[in-house]
């Protein structure tokens, strides 16, 4: 059996850095990764999808020139390959990167592979034993795969991204993020794009009229939405067509497309690790139950990134690593209980949040300030011709504290941070407030929106 110091499973936005700072300062590091580096934002997430983002953007404007004086030859199509290439070449250009610091570093080993425990220190790869008093979890996850779908061999956000030439007409099951991301570019991209949910609201977790408003938006440009959808499955048909069922009360209780895209959500890689022989617990859902300092009910052994249920974004992934880091390595007392609830929603325009929603903060029973404007009164939006959305800002009455911010509206993704960096801070919502922004931006609306602020009625 070899020993190390360190196992690392997984290449993913906590596991690769973690691998480094251990093997800077000395450490022999076993990095376990069974399909690729760099995990999944790298390969199938943000780095892939955000592309596709820019790709879909630019078909967009060739579609929307008329009304900034901008005479735009009709005929503009997209070559799906090369985007995909485009795509390709983002990804090879980091994962060599990671490659080259791995085969140049003296104290890390790659071992390639599937890692299961045999052991509560003990680990079988490829058939040869390993073992080391620390082991840092961070498998991801995959897409889930109900059973009624799998004999119509449905698309997911990895193998979509691998088509060369576009579907005709793209049925998405889920809502919510991957299927609004994936179904605004596509769209845009010259596909018919019809988006089936089961709930009433295409994002249940965001507030009704955040979820209302990005449907508006896509619809406009011609997603089609079925809502409420109940009895849902696939079959396909004699003539290679795909059925999804809806069963919804108003319309056709069948969707018939030519591809079908499952979006409805993601499940943590945990079983395949035989976590019982190491007596690692997990939740209900298969995630690795964790302490504030991200170490499992087994001393030495740490569950980090998506596979822990603490995030399951790059942001709180890393932040997972710098936690470790800072914990382990310098004495520090960062925590997953420090973060606050930030992330963004890439449809266009997109969506900024942080905190807690509208919802969620009136279930708290304090007293609420909220200042809402929309996006068409923002002058940068107007000069834009980007209008749709609004901004909202949750403040506590009592501390003067931000308790929430949602965003949504042209530059929304990066306007929310200033939002964050005062709530991170625990200042009142008056720094801001007080704060001279640059002009013309959107950014310098917020200390206007929180000048309105006004308390919330029951």
């Amino acid at each position: 059996m070899k020993k190390f110091d360190v196992i690392i499973i997984g290449s993913g936005q906590a596991g690769t850095p973690l691998a480094f700072k251990l093997a800077g300062i000395g450490k022999e590091v076993a990095f376990i990764e069974k399909e690729h580096f760099g995990g999944t934002c790298l390969n199938t997430g943000c780095t892939p999808t955000k592309a596709y983002v820019a790709s879909a953007r630019r078909m967009f404007d060739t579609k929307n020139g008329e009304e900034f004086g901008i005479h735009i030859p009709a005929g503009a199509r997209t070559d799906l390959a090369k985007v995909k290439k485009r795509k390709d070449d983002l990804i090879k250009g980091s994962v060599e990167g990671i490659k080259k610091g791995i085969k140049d570093n003296e104290h890390i080993t790659h071992i390639a592979g599937t890692a299961s425990f045999i052991g509560e220190k003990t680990m079988e790869v490829n058939g040869e034993e390993i073992t080391a008093e620390e082991i840092y979890i961070n498998v991801g996850g995959r897409p889930r795969m109900p059973e009624e779908y799998k004999a119509v061999g449905p698309l997911n956000n990895q193998s979509i991204l691998e088509l060369t030439e576009l579907p005709e007409h793209l049925v998405i099951v889920g809502g919510s993020y991957i299927g609004l991301e994936f179904g605004q570019m596509f769209k845009r991209f010259g596909c018919e794009v019809t988006i089936v949910e089961k709930n009433s609201a295409i994002i249940s977790r965001e507030d009704d009229d955040i979820s209302a408003s990005i449907q508006k938006t896509l619809e406009n440009e011609g997603v089609k939405f079925r809502l409420n959808a109940t009895c849902m499955g696939a079959k396909k048909l004699d003539d290679g067509q795909i059925c999804v069922n809806v069963n919804c009360d108003q319309g056709e209780p069948q969707v018939i497309g030519t591809h079908v895209l499952l979006a409805i959500g993601r499940v943590p890689n945990t079983d395949l690790l035989n976590l019982e022989k190491a007596g690692i617990k997990t939740d209900e859902k298969g995630f690795i139950k964790v302490n504030d300092y991200l170490e499992t009910n087994v001393p030495g052994i740490y569950a980090l990134g998506d596979c822990n249920g603490e995030g399951a974004f790059t942001h709180t992934a890393y932040n997972d690593f710098e936690i470790i880091a800072n914990h382990k390595l310098e004495g520090g007392n960062r925590k997953v209980s420090d973060r606050i609830l930030t992330y963004g929603l890439f449809v266009d325009p997109p969506l900024g949040r942080a905190g807690m929603t509208l919802s969620q903060a009136k279930k708290t029973g304090k007293k609420l300030l909220v200042g809402k404007r929309e996006m068409s009164k923002i002058a940068r939006a107007k000069e834009k011709g980007e209008t749709d959305g609004f901004m909202r800002v949750v403040v506590d009455a009592e501390t003067m504290q931000i308790m929430g911010a949602s965003i949504l509206g042209v530059g929304g993704d990066e306007v929310v941070s200033g939002i964050l960096n005062i709530m991170t801070a625990k200042q009142p919502y008056t720094v801001i407030r007080d704060s001279v922004q640059i002009h013309p931006t959107v950014s310098e609306l917020i200390p206007t929106l929180l000048e309105g602020l006004k308390p919330m009625e029951d």
